[in-house]
């Protein structure tokens, strides 16, 4: 049994809201509040669930022939709970590599959100 699944780009963010719910704060849900690191994360998640469209879902698109042709012979997982496992899957992945890819992007825009008189070294003195 084939199944066809359309998500747009809003369930898929409500999906990673939930999967970062899971992680720490600092410095997980911290990174990815930034506008370009979520939007990455997003299409990390979309460009890998064949047939959709990254940067311009939400409306109604026609399908081309080759998207039919991709719906016809791409299998997503049969029931509801192993669809959204294979989505938070896709999102764990994207987390991981997004912060290998930009950890040192990641940690100069994280520092530079600090202010220095909330870091410890200056509650002591």
């Amino acid at each position: 049994m084939k199944t066809v699944v359309k998500l747009t780009q809003q369930s898929v963010q409500g999906e990673i809201e939930s999967v970062l719910d899971t992680y720490p704060y600092n410095p997980y849900q911290q990174a990815f509040a930034i506008p370009d690191l979520r939007q990455e994360l997003i299409n990390f998640v979309l460009n890998r669930i064949p047939c959709l469209y990254s940067s311009n879902l939400g409306g109604h698109i026609p399908f081309s022939e080759d998207d039919k042709e991709c719906l016809i012979n791409y299998k997503l997982p049969r029931s509801p709970l192993e669809q959204q496992l294979h989505v938070q899957n896709l999102i764990h992945q994207g987390i991981y590599t997004i912060f290998q890819d930009k950890s040192d992007w990641i940690s100069h825009h994280l520092c530079e959100k600090i202010q220095p008189g909330f870091e410890p070294s200056h509650w002591f003195g």
